[in-house]
């Protein structure tokens, strides 16, 4: 699976389990560590846990491994690193305190069908 379908996937995924505001950004040449950056939100920490454990399950389904997953257990932040994408997952008030879209202002935002 090349970068841009695994990213693709991973949004699709966050959709399925109503993540609010899903927004996927194309970070290569702007850092060396990743390609593509998924942010997206939640309701609750409840939700946004619920959404970090659909996306590991549909990822490893998938054959794509995780290199990282912290800080799930509390489920206001969670960074999810699959190498070339990155995952955040933000219970909402937590987002906007840290906008992460702001600090990733010149980043392109890549269109999906989700999108």
């Amino acid at each position: 699976m090349n970068t841009l379908d695994k990213a693709r996937l991973c949004m699709k995924t966050v959709g399925e389990r109503k993540a609010v505001n899903p927004v996927l950004l194309h970070v290569e040449g702007l850092t060396s560590f990743t390609d593509y950056f998924l942010i997206a939100g939640g309701q609750s920490t409840r939700q946004v846990q619920a959404i970090a454990r659909h996306l590991e399950e549909t990822l490893r389904k998938a054959g794509v491994k995780s290199m990282g997953v912290e800080g799930e257990q509390e489920g206001t932040w969670v960074l999810m690193d699959y190498g070339d994408v990155v995952i955040h997952l933000f219970y909402e008030p937590v987002r906007e305190f840290y906008d992460l879209e702001g600090l990733w202002v010149d980043a392109p935002r890549v269109k999906t069908p989700e999108t």
